[in-house]
């Protein structure tokens, strides 16, 4: 399945198997997975093992997380987009899930927040989805600001993971009112 939207300074497009060193960059960095249950990725075969993950999920689900390259010189930043989430997470399964991991060198600039409206504007608007879900750490304030400023309600706080995480929710309509 074939994915290519463009921001003003983002390439949004499926993963492929050549981003197996950007995704083992993006997910052996500790700052990176801070908030999140992961270990840190060692390998570049853990890279490709999670390419095939998630381009799995293109052909099962019609979604999948999208990689995020810089518009002006095509380098890797990490991935953003939705999925279907069928892990059961604050008592809610079968869910679609907004998300991104993006390397510090690009965080602070706004290219999460790029990321996310397009994500939410494709499932809204292609998807005609109903409602979009995410979760962040309670500590990952600056995640926390991405999903605020893009239009998500904080809902309630849940644990996941042994930590405490807040549970975020955008709606059709609250989409469509605020166009």
């Amino acid at each position: 399945m074939k994915f290519h939207i463009q921001t003003d300074r983002l390439i949004l497009r499926e993963w492929r198997m050549e981003d197996a060193f950007g995704i083992l960059k993006l997910n052996s960095n500790p700052d990176v997975i801070k908030y999140l249950h992961l270990e840190p990725m060692k390998t570049e075969e853990e890279a490709l093992d999670n390419i095939k993950w998630v381009t799995d999920q293109y052909s099962k689900n019609k979604i999948g997380r999208w990689i995020m390259l810089k518009k002006s010189t095509n380098e890797f930043m990490g991935w953003t987009g939705l999925k279907l989430e069928d892990m059961e997470m604050n008592g809610n399964k079968y869910f679609y899930d907004v998300g991104y991991r993006i390397l510090p060198k690009f965080w602070g600039k706004g290219y999460a927040t790029e990321s996310v409206i397009a994500s939410v504007k494709y499932g809204f608007e292609e998807m005609k989805l109903n409602k979009i879900n995410a979760a962040a750490h309670c500590k990952n304030i600056a995640s926390c600001r991405v999903l605020q400023k893009v239009g998500f309600e904080e809902l309630e706080t849940f644990k996941i993971f042994n930590f405490q995480a807040y549970w975020f929710e955008y709606t059709k309509g609250e989409y469509f009112s605020k166009k």
